[in-house]
């Protein structure tokens, strides 16, 4: 790994040092409180890594898109509360970004004492990567750690500015998503299976066009499949369907051919009447999807298909639901995944999830501790997956400053 690492450094090179934390607190909210906590949990290991070395931690995140303003139901308080609960009482919110009140703040922090700016897109400059937002943030600190691996694929200000500007690292997660994602791509443990599910199939082009070079078998379900029903002369009713991306499937299914991946497709489907909860449904077999009803979940028989396909697999890699999860009766193809995939870990095989319906299930049934590795980030996972170079690791490839 090429990004120079906060693991790499000792505790008297942080202790009385002020550092910068880009995090990830992206987080749901509900009436006013914290509605998952995962990401705050996976700052934890960072943040303690750094207040028990005696360093003082300005912690940056954004939370949704306000748009370049201020916000009030994107304020970060209540990730400030539900921090200060799993820090034990280490942090303090300063309803400020930038100017006086942040700087008067961050001169009084003692080590070990964390202090969370508000969120960092109720100004401009952060999604345009403005130079002068990124010196204001560096003045706060001497050192910059970029733990926000779900924002790594974005050039901000708080993501790459600042890296421009100070001595600059990996914090623990996002060193442990760099190198399981790497592992997937450089060295998988053979049959390595790819499982990609989820709406669209224009999201996962790329991705199935890299997976394709390094997998034994390529399985494929949500909403997604219905274009490669449709590539096999299959018509698949008032499903979500992209018509224009059909030859994409029909090339990805040659493709496949070609180099001996074992392509598995549903084979049969729960359909509803409605995209609803409480909709008539049914399971159907693929070349019997009727013309007025939508396919909503992978069936049975698939199901039994997909777990014979992943039998052997020892690298799995997982990323988007098998159904339309969010309603709960047709979530039983994304659930039964998640269980399976948890058994094949028992056994032995490196599972790496990332999506976030995905993910849902995986907490939905108390499996997070079962899997070898769960991403904190969506669209990064899968621009890392395809190969892309992320612009908010890429910096910390390229700088060559380092604490003196």
């Amino acid at each position: 790994m090429a990004a120079r690492l906060l693991s790499s450094l000792a505790s008297d090179q942080l202790e009385g040092r002020r550092v910068l934390v880009r995090a990830d607190l992206n987080v749901p909210l509900r009436d006013g409180t914290v509605a998952d906590d995962t990401r705050i949990r996976a700052s934890i290991p960072t943040l303690d890594l750094l207040t028990g070395a005696g360093a003082s931690v300005i912690l940056l995140s954004h939370l949704g898109r306000p748009g370049g303003a201020v916000d009030p139901d994107f304020s970060l308080a209540p990730v400030a509360d539900r921090l200060e609960e799993l820090a034990q009482g280490r942090v303090a919110f300063v309803p400020a970004t930038v100017g006086p009140e942040v700087q008067e703040r961050v001169a009084s922090l003692e080590p070990g004492e964390i202090l969370l700016l508000e969120n960092t897109r109720f100004l401009p400059g952060e999604t345009a990567n403005d130079p002068e937002l990124a010196a204001a943030w560096a003045g706060l600190g001497q050192v910059f750690v970029n733990d926000a691996f779900g924002t790594a694929h974005r050039a901000h200000a708080s993501t790459v500015g600042v890296a421009e500007i100070l001595p600059a690292y990996a914090g623990l997660l996002m060193e442990r998503e760099i190198r399981n994602l790497s592992a997937l791509l450089e060295n998988p443990r053979k049959p390595f299976a790819a499982i990609i599910g989820g709406a669209k199939v224009s999201d996962k082009i790329q991705v199935l066009d890299t997976l394709l070079e390094h997998v034994d078998k390529l399985l494929i379900g949500g909403g997604m499949a219905n274009t490669f029903l449709v590539a096999q002369d299959y018509t698949v009713g008032k499903s979500l369907l992209e018509k224009d991306r059909v030859e994409d499937a029909k090339r990805i299914m040659k493709t496949a051919e070609k180099k001996g991946v074992g392509l598995v497709l549903p084979t049969d489907v729960l359909v509803a009447k409605e995209v609803t909860r409480g909709a008539e449904h049914k399971i159907v077999p693929v070349k019997k999807i009727p013309n007025s009803w939508s396919a909503v979940d992978i069936g049975p028989e698939s199901r039994e298909a997909f777990e014979a396909a992943l039998a052997d697999a020892m690298t799995v890699v997982w990323n988007g639901p098998m159904g339309v999860f969010e309603v709960p009766t047709f979530g039983d193809g994304t659930r039964g995944m998640a269980r399976m995939l948890a058994d094949r870990v028992d056994a032995g095989a490196s599972v790496v999830v990332g999506g976030g319906d995905s993910v849902a299930a995986i907490e939905e049934l108390g499996l997070t501790s079962r899997f070898t590795h769960i991403s904190t980030g969506g669209g990064a996972s899968l621009e890392f997956l395809e190969g892309k170079e992320l612009p908010g690791i890429k910096v910390l490839q390229d700088r060559s400053e380092a604490i003196a």
